[in-house]
């Protein structure tokens, strides 16, 4: 087997929108285990906007470095291991890289029967996130409105299925006609707005009459903006994303109308997933439940080809993609 290690680096940091120059492509020996390590042949990257973040400054995690792969997470087949709980052509998961090969210290085995793009949206980051952001910041009551962002992406497209799961009314924002059927016709929404051809505000108000009681945001900006001003009574806003600002040059003023969170006694919260770990099986496990029982469908967006990983990171900023974008190798 050839072993030639081909990444995508991260040549700059971005700057604005992400442009070809922001990555480099490398060659190099495939490196070998140590202790506890494994080596992965990795042959599918989880595609998701927080790369975005990681490519430019320190989030919740440090920034990529100049010259290292471009950070993400990925699923393979290990092909070297000296970790007893990683034998030799288990298929696992784990934060791999834009790269052929990955030396990786942990990493989770698929269970049987799980595909890798199930594996990548639905039980991976995009489930989990989906769940414990609506159930656990969001906590949703039967009767209750929940208005989701992004609905037709990732996880916008679960948050809202949970929530009719929930006995919730749901209504999606998203950018085209199709994706607003996609969401009523096929996920059960019960309401859907075009954002690029709709007065947003007021189409708020018309779908949610008695204001949001959970607003779960993927996008921020004009749309953050828009739900705060219809919350009703102690609605709570759940901070998943500002997928619209993560471009912006320069950072752009917040909501002008944050006093309505006083008015209303409502409740704003930021997450990050990684605070879940401890609970991920509770959250597989209803998931898995749910799936199976037709109850929650979910969607992905396949790109072929390492070469193409910025491209399919790109589809995210461009709103091209419905559902979960994941590059097969």
């Amino acid at each position: 087997m050839d072993r030639t290690n081909r990444r995508i680096i991260l040549a700059k940091r971005p700057s604005g929108e992400i442009d070809n120059d922001c990555f480099d492509v490398d060659e190099a020996p495939a490196p070998s285990p140590g202790v506890g390590e494994m080596l992965v042949e990795v042959e599918w990257l989880s595609i998701d906007p927080t790369i975005r973040g990681w490519m430019q400054y320190d989030t919740y995690l440090p920034a990529i470095e100049i010259g290292a792969p471009i950070r993400s997470g990925g699923i393979g087949t290990v092909i070297e291991s000296n970790s007893k709980a990683h034998p030799i052509g288990a298929t696992v998961s784990g934060m791999t890289g834009w790269q052929r090969f990955a030396l990786l210290d942990r990493a989770y085995v698929l269970p049987e029967g799980v595909s890798p793009e199930a594996a990548l949206s639905i039980f991976g980051v995009t489930g989990l996130t989906a769940y414990f952001g609506l159930l656990d910041v969001g906590r949703p009551e039967e009767g209750e409105t929940v208005l989701v962002s992004g609905a037709a992406g990732a996880v916008g497209s679960i948050v809202g299925q949970i929530a009719k799961l929930k006995g919730c009314r749901a209504v999606g924002i998203a950018g085209t006609d199709e994706k607003c059927a996609w969401l009523t016709d096929e996920l059960g929404f019960d309401a859907a707005i075009n954002y690029k051809t709709q007065n947003l505000r007021r189409e708020i108000r018309r779908h949610c009459p008695e204001g949001v009681d959970v607003y779960f945001d993927n996008v921020g900006g004009d749309t953050l903006e828009a739900a705060i001003g219809n919350l009703a009574l102690r609605g709570r806003v759940v901070l998943c994303g500002a997928i619209s600002q993560y471009n912006d040059e320069r950072p752009r003023p917040g909501p002008n109308n944050l006093p309505v969170l006083i008015s209303k006694r409502a409740r704003m919260e930021g997450f990050i997933i990684l605070d879940y770990a401890s609970r991920y099986p509770e959250a597989i496990a209803d998931l898995a439940q749910w799936v199976g029982a037709g109850m929650i469908t979910y969607r992905t967006d396949v790109v072929e080809g390492l070469e193409n990983a910025p491209a399919a990171l790109d589809r995210l900023f461009t709103g091209a993609n419905t559902g979960k974008v994941i590059v097969k190798l």
